[in-house]
């Protein structure tokens, strides 16, 4: 019998506040152990949330994004179970009104376009976490997470394989970073995934039994879990091995295998209800429309706008736009020094070069756009060789620096005194004879040394075609 497989995903991005949803305790990842918190994310009796307006913004965002409705009166709720990293033994979520329903999001696969529906997003705390430690056998909690703000996005039931789950995941995290909603980094938690998953036979309507993967946190780790699991379902089915019931199960990568965690809880198990001490947000007209009009270009239109008017090739313009940080930059670059091309060389190879370097993504990039194009215009210009400008971008990732002055300051402005120039080559050929006679000998590598000593001894400060033209003629004449 032939299988398909029904796929819904509950995604959760990490906002990308400066403080948590309802104190204002740092938001930001890599502090100490319970160094981020306070009595109120702690759940300290008596302590009253205030909703970080920045939160709601961002929750509006992401809807706007993914093509949603926002409701216009949006309410917090109190999720009832109890675990050892939910302080207050409820989370505050949403449930009865969220934040944005029914969205679309069109994904790109093998198999051409598809439209994933999505059912809504809301807004809620996220969790502590729970810390194991083997060698004492024991658990620890850090509540540094507990109250950071999350969007969940739900889909609908409409995805149907393990690559349209990554391109659905790629297009989520594609757009959010773009409108900087998160950063939606896998390997710090800022973005994890809850797999639901089932199959029935090919043609049915009706769903079969579903199991959930929690807090899936990496793309390869995902497509595995999703094969593994689509095959223990058919083996069930066809081979009579386990009884399938729903339940929530834990991936372990390392196994390769899922494990039952706990039996799958419904809507009516966590007894939602209004959380009494938040009152209704109402986003009125003027609201909306300030964070309408805050929305980026998207990927794909600032693509084409850049092919179309700039003249960038579709690489230069496909890698530019994987990144706001990037694009944002390339912008202020090209509205200084009007060459597109040249703008994106740098930025796609010694920008990224030196990101890698650092282990820091493209959306970390944080220099002025606007000196970028500024060196750019020195190097064309002939004022500062590419060498010194690679030096003085290393700078700019640490200091706000004007290029030309720094240039001026240590030396890095090109040369024009020919007769300084004629000098240092008369002593680089009286040092090295031989060099010289191997290239009167025919030999073009001799001709890069010399080269390369006489731009030593210049710091790189002159015109590479004049030097070869005067190293030439000086080395003819000797």
């Amino acid at each position: 019998m032939k299988y398909e497989t029904v796929i819904g995903l509950e995604v959760h991005v990490e906002l990308a506040t400066k403080s948590k949803i309802f104190c204002s305790c740092s938001a930001e990842f890599g502090a100490e152990q319970n160094d981020s918190v306070c009595p109120a994310c702690c759940g300290m009796p008596g302590m009253l949330p205030i909703v970080n307006k920045k939160v709601v913004e961002l929750g509006m965002t992401a809807g706007m994004m993914l093509n949603c409705d926002i409701n216009r009166v949006t309410t917090f709720d109190k999720k009832s179970y109890y675990y050892p990293d939910l302080p207050c033994s409820y989370q505050t979520t949403q449930f009865f009104s969220p934040v944005c329903v029914n969205g679309t999001v069109t994904i790109n696969t093998s198999k051409g376009k598809k439209d994933i529906r999505i059912k809504q997003i809301h807004m809620e705390e996220d969790a502590g976490k729970l810390v194991h430690d083997d060698w004492t056998d024991s658990s620890l909690v850090d509540f540094n997470r507990t109250s950071v703000p999350l969007c969940e996005i739900v889909s609908q039931p409409d995805l149907s394989s393990a690559e349209e789950v990554v391109a659905y995941l790629e297009r989520l995290r594609s757009l959010l970073r773009f409108a900087k909603v998160s950063d939606c980094r896998f390997e710090q938690g800022s973005m994890r995934c809850d797999v639901n998953l089932s199959i029935r036979p090919e043609g049915s309507e009706v769903l079969g039994v579903r199991t959930e993967m929690k807090n899936m946190n990496s793309l390869s780790a995902i497509v595995r879990a999703i094969d593994y699991e689509v095959a223990r379902h058919i083996d069930a089915l066809e081979n009579n091995t386990e009884v399938l019931v729903q339940e929530t199960r834990r991936w372990d990568d390392v196994k390769g295998k899922s494990f039952p965690m706990r039996t799958k809880e419904t809507a009516g198990d966590y007894r939602y209800f209004p959380d009494p001490n938040i009152m209704p947000i109402v986003i009125d007209d003027e609201w909306y429309d300030s964070v309408k009009n805050s929305l980026p270009e998207f990927p794909e239109v600032k693509k084409q706008r850049y092919i179309d008017e700039l003249g960038l090739g579709d690489y230069d313009a496909d890698q530019l736009t994987q990144s706001r940080a990037l694009c944002d930059c390339f912008e202020a670059a090209y509205a200084e020094c009007g060459m597109a091309k040249e703008a994106a060389n740098w930025l796609i190879t010694d920008c990224m070069n030196m990101l890698n370097k650092r282990q820091m993504t493209a959306d970390m990039l944080s220099i002025n756009g606007k000196a970028l194009g500024q060196l750019i215009k020195l190097v064309a210009d002939d004022k500062v060789s590419r060498g010194n400008a690679k030096r003085i971008l290393a700078v700019m990732f640490d200091e706000d620096i004007i290029p030309l002055e720094y240039a001026e300051k240590n030396g890095f402005i090109v040369s024009n005194d020919t007769g300084m120039i004629e000098n240092v080559i008369k002593a680089v050929i009286a040092a090295d004879p031989k060099s010289v006679a191997d290239f009167k000998n025919g030999k073009e590598k001799a001709l890069m040394a010399l080269f390369g000593k006489c731009m030593k001894e210049l710091k790189g400060n002159c015109n590479p075609q004049v030097l070869r033209e005067l190293l030439i003629n000086s080395i003819n004449n000797s």
